[in-house]
This record gives structure tokens, sequence and C-alpha cells, in this order.
């Protein structure tokens, strides 16, 4: 139950995290680069990454054992 309150808390709190923020860092706000560069969407986009890689590896280690 602790699992569900805490995942139900994150998914009221994500659409903050995500809001526009316009008036941060060098870059053209619509381009790839700024999701790229600026910290906090890098934050973002490399923890993304690490969780796909993650996720790959396991799904691949799973099809392996039910071989």
């Amino acid at each position: 139950m602790k699992k569900f309150s805490l995942m139900s808390i994150a998914a009221v709190l994500l659409p903050v995290s995500i809001m526009a923020h316009p008036g941060h860092g060098d870059t053209d706000g619509y381009s790839i680069i700024h999701y790229l560069v600026e910290p906090i969407h890098a934050i973002a986009t490399i923890g993304v990454v690490f969780a796909a890689i993650v996720y790959i590896r396991w799904q691949r280690k799973k099809s392996r054992n039910n071989v």
C-alpha cells in the first residue's frame, strides 16, 4: 500500500515538474539542443536514457533465461 501511495503522489506531481518555464538558458527553447544542454532537461534526459538501458538489458536477460 505504501508503494502505491508514493506512486500516486509522484503521478500527481509529475505535471507540475514538466510545466513550461520560459526565461532560462542560452539556447532556443524549441530545439533538441535545449533539451540536451540545459541542466534541468539534461538530468531528466539522462534519467530516461538510463531507465531505457536498464529495461532493455533486463528484457534481454529475461528472454535468454526463458529459452
